[in-house]
């Protein structure tokens, strides 16, 4: 076997982790966003240290970076919904024209003199207001950019692009703020933005048709949760996220504290710690195909669980300084090797419909995790000191991992595309879309020595029903004729049902082949639709 090839094939190559960059389209936006996010750290230099000039308060220039971060917490879930509602493209521009804006103001002022306080934190809550809501959509459109099989590799490509971006911005940054000022800095903010805003017109992206059952942001946003709380693969993921982001969070927490209590180092020191964990994130995007056709997801995050939780029992045993360096190479390696994973895993089974929102739930968690995780490690570390309180997120670490491991993350191998296999059901008359509830039913003749199986991949049926619509949803036995069943489900209006005939994926059409396999009888099982009376425009009581 060879360096290039799978393990226990001897001859299919594996991907490599820059096979994405091979389609056009992709590296151009690629290399657009890790311009862009070069900018934007470049531009946080700036706030941060013009802030810190014009107060001398560290806590302020801390207010700077929660104004940058809070719009995440806030914003996230609605701008998921966005980015599934509206023209992604677009919505870029749109995004990009505002981020260019802000800076451009925070240029001004700094060339002007006449920069405050208050007009700089104003200002990096916009901008944190406009990543928030290009977080998601940059995210969702991956699946358009790379085959099916790259996906991963391309999620892990938008990792490094994010590191490499916070391994060159911030000295970037510092070199053109020492030698031209802030107003220069934030300028190459704006001409970052230039460059990305100049990409997005490039790319010719077809327009999302847009039609009568189109989504409307309160119904797009009820859709989402509704799908987020059937969906037991996303259960899953959000589960192993949260955990794991939130124990493992001790060592991003502690970090500078670690680098100047224990290690006795000073800020250029916890640079450097910081540039080793950049590069070891680089190193994992690198490495990750190789690890995953070897070790697989679970065995990937396995890895990675003990890497950190090593990482945390080495530096709370203060060792040498030098020592602390490939430390933190391995565990900025194994911190991309989870982020990737878990982000691809959630990619691969969410359908284009709902990516943006169950995405924006995603990141919720994360940064959820994150927040509280190193709120609590800070408070547990005030009480018993950092090493011990190392020593406790390692064996937290190692019990999440141990814990969580029955719980295994989806393959993301189903096929979500739409099959457009439901028949249009028969109407009397037009039926308006705003009127329901309507109630689906679906009459089956199963015999009785198969309903516990029949009953089993209905159940599964089901999750599907809940995920594209249906808010109640159950099964019936005729208790004159026990061989007949009927299933039934509740969608909210006639016009969410159309929309669930057009999200019904290829998935969702083979498990229901496996259902009608057990219903015997000349006739296909009988659908039938039943629409609530209205009364006065009202449903009647």
């Amino acid at each position: 076997m060879t360096a290039d090839t799978a393990p226990g094939t001897g001859a299919k190559p594996l991907p490599s982790a820059f096979a994405p960059l091979r389609n056009r389209l992709f590296a151009v936006l690629w290399m657009a966003t890790v311009l862009g996010n070069v900018g934007t750290f470049m531009r946080d230099v700036a706030s941060s240290w013009l802030v810190l000039e014009l107060s001398g308060s560290p806590a302020m220039v801390a207010l700077v970076q929660t104004a940058g971060t809070l719009p995440i917490f806030l914003l996230a879930i609605p701008a998921g919904v966005l980015s599934d509602i509206m023209d992604r493209r677009r919505m870029l521009i749109m995004i990009q024209i505002g981020l260019a804006c802000v800076s451009l103001t925070l240029a001004l002022q700094a060339a002007t003199g006449m920069a405050s306080v208050t007009s700089i934190v104003g200002l990096t809550f916009l901008g944190g207001v406009g990543a928030a809501l290009m977080a998601p959509v940059w995210q969702s459109i991956v699946p358009e950019l790379v085959p099916r099989t790259e996906l991963k590799g391309a999620v892990a490509l938008n990792s490094l692009g994010i590191n490499i971006a916070r391994a060159i911005g911030p000295a970037a940054g510092g070199a053109i703020l020492t030698a031209f000022g802030a107003a220069a800095t934030y300028g190459m903010d704006v001409a970052s933005y230039a460059v990305v805003l100049l990409t997005l017109l490039w790319w010719k992206r077809r327009p999302d048709a847009r039609d009568e059952l189109s989504e409307q942001f309160g119904g797009a946003l009820r859709a989402g949760l509704r799908y987020a709380r059937a969906s037991r693969e996303l259960h899953r993921v959000f589960l192993r996220a949260g955990l794991f982001f939130a124990a493992a969070s001790a060592l991003w927490a502690l970090l500078p504290i670690i680098a100047g209590r224990i290690l006795g180092g000073g800020p250029g020191f916890y640079g450097l710690l910081l540039g080793a964990v950049g590069a070891g994130a680089i190193g994992g995007a690198v490495l990750l195909p190789r690890l995953r056709a070897r070790l697989g997801q679970e065995g990937i995050m396995l890895a990675a669980a003990l890497a950190i939780a090593a990482a945390m029992v080495l530096l709370a045993l203060a060792p040498p300084r030098w020592a602390a360096v490939p430390i933190l190479l391995v565990a900025g390696a194994a911190w991309i090797a989870v982020l990737t994973t878990l982000n691809a895993t959630t990619q691969a089974i969410l359908p284009n419909w709902v990516r943006g929102r169950g995405l924006a739930l995603y990141l919720t968690v994360f940064n959820g995790a994150l927040t509280a995780g190193s709120l609590a490690w800070g408070v547990l570390a005030e009480a018993i000191g950092v090493p011990a309180t190392l020593w406790a997120g390692a064996v937290a670490l190692l019990a999440v991992a141990a814990v969580v491991r029955r719980h295994h993350l989806p393959s993301g191998e189903a096929d979500l595309t739409p099959s457009n296999h439901w028949p249009e059901p028969a109407v009397a008359e037009p039926v308006p879309g705003d009127r329901g509830p309507v109630l689906i039913t679906i009459e089956y003749r199963v015999a009785a020595a198969d309903h516990d199986a029949f009953l089993a991949v209905l159940h599964r049926l089901a999750e599907g029903r809940r995920r594209d619509g249906a808010y109640a949803w159950g099964a019936s036995q005729d208790s004159g004729d026990p061989e007949r069943v009927l299933e039934w489900f509740f969608v909210e209006s006639w016009a969410e049902h159309q929309r669930q005939h057009r999200r019904v994926s290829h998935a969702d059409a083979d498990l229901q082949e496996e259902t009608r396999a057990f219903h015997y009888g000349d006739a296909p099982p009988a659908v039938s639709h039943y629409l609530a009376f209205h009364r006065h425009g009202k449903p009647a009581s």
